[in-house]
């Protein structure tokens, strides 16, 4: 080889070398919020949609959620977008514990709301979704979009499977969820895809005050930390 010529590369070796450094960047992110979010348990974990307004009766639940749980020393993690994120993060806000926003960078940049103590940006959607599961006490789904019932089913087949504590999953608004228990039922359950006792993963909640009590009647038998085992399978997830 002369010296003016250059060095052959293989086919597919800058996409290895990217894909390589993109390694480092997920586990910047996975520091970066094991650190910021260590300090904040007991929290909730609040999903919903990203389109609800003020004003709607959607996002003023949402809002007295957000508020009902800080008051009761639960920090609030959400998506820190708008809609249902910004409401249950501005209920948060105002109470008496920490809202907590994991914003994703999209192509169509997400708007990060104003409501959060500690406020992480994550560009690889899994790694946010480790955040959404790794220091919840519990989940609180309301009304939302694709993004919402994405959330939804993995945090069910996590349970399920075991990969996470059995803590409470409480869908909020029978209206908006009963028609999915009940396909649930009927087509899940009916040919036999899930167990019977695989409803009890998540049970259907209207006020503020219901998902406080279910949440609070849930570990008045065990603390709010996980257990050995638990914290095991949280590190396998």
């Amino acid at each position: 080889m002369t010296t003016n010529d250059k060095p052959t590369r293989k086919p597919g070796e800058d996409n290895l070398s990217r894909e390589a450094w993109k390694v480092f960047r997920m586990m910047a992110e996975f520091v970066e919020g094991y650190e910021r979010l260590a300090a904040i348990r007991p929290a909730v974990s609040i999903f919903g949609s990203s389109r609800a307004l003020p004003g709607d009766p959607h996002y003023a639940l949402a809002e007295q959620i957000g508020r009902a749980l800080s008051d009761a020393g639960f920090s609030v993690i959400t998506g820190g977008g708008p809609g249902i994120m910004e409401a249950a993060n501005r209920g948060a806000y105002a109470g008496k514990s920490l809202s907590v926003g994991l914003n994703i960078q999209l192509p169509h940049e997400q708007n990060t709301n104003a409501y959060q103590h500690i406020s992480l940006s994550f560009r690889h959607f899994f790694v946010r979704k480790v955040m959404f599961v790794k220091y919840a006490s519990a989940y609180v789904v309301l009304p939302g979009g694709f993004g919402t019932l994405d959330e939804l089913s993995e945090i069910l087949t996590l349970t399920q499977t075991g990969k996470t504590p059995r803590i409470p999953i409480l869908l909020v608004g029978r209206e908006f969820w009963s028609g999915l228990g009940n396909w649930i039922q009927a087509r899940l359950v009916g040919e036999h895809m899930i167990e019977q006792n695989d409803m009890e993963l998540f049970k259907l909640a209207d006020r503020p005050e219901d998902v406080v009590n279910a949440i609070v009647q849930h570990y008045d038998t065990r603390s709010f930390e996980p257990s050995d085992r638990e914290r095991q399978s949280l590190l396998e997830l």
